[in-house]
């Protein structure tokens, strides 16, 4: 794969459905995109804050508070609360590369591999049950987005009203 190959936005579930894979190109330099995983400031501004220390076993409060994330016209779905933390476990760290956690009986693992100026960002998210399959793959989706706008330097989107469009198009796939 180079730098040139694109990635398909939507993530892709394994047959059996319990794992999903979503890519995204990124812009670099790596160290930039690897403290938008690991530092908690960065993080809460795309995904979830939490202090993590980098290494394997260490524990990890991951806490979103997606309204942060959201323009002042875009109302939290009721469904959803203000703020959600969730107790994880970092499960493998190689710096620069893999950043893996758990995740309820599942596991994310986040790995970066440098190409140029690029960064090819692999999210692998395993342990997902039918229930939580559209939200885990909608809520990726929307994050990452988040993400590569925030990489990129442009306006992210909306998170509620991009997660509610996505559940959407991902519900009708």
């Amino acid at each position: 794969m180079n730098d040139q190959t694109p990635t398909e936005d939507f993530a892709a579930l394994n047959p059996a459905g319990d794992t999903l894979v979503i890519q995204r190109w990124l812009p670099g330099p790596l160290p930039r995109l690897w403290a938008f995983l690991t530092d908690s400031d960065k993080r809460a501004r795309w995904l979830a804050a939490g202090e993590m220390e980098l290494r394997p076993g260490a524990p990890l409060t991951l806490t979103w508070r997606n309204d942060d994330l959201s323009a002042k016209d875009d109302p939290r779905p009721a469904d959803f609360g203000e703020e959600h933390s969730m107790q994880s476990q970092v499960t493998a760290v190689e710096p620069m590369r893999l950043l893996a956690f758990s995740w309820g009986a599942g596991e994310v693992r986040i790995e970066l591999a440098e190409r140029n100026d690029r960064v090819l960002l692999t999210l692998t998210h395993t342990g997902i049950t039918d229930a939580m399959r559209l939200s885990v793959s909608a809520g990726w989706h929307s994050h990452l987005d988040i993400l590569r706008a925030l990489a990129e330097g442009v306006e992210p989107p909306s998170i509620w009203r991009h997660y509610t469009r996505l559940r959407d198009l991902y519900a009708a796939r």
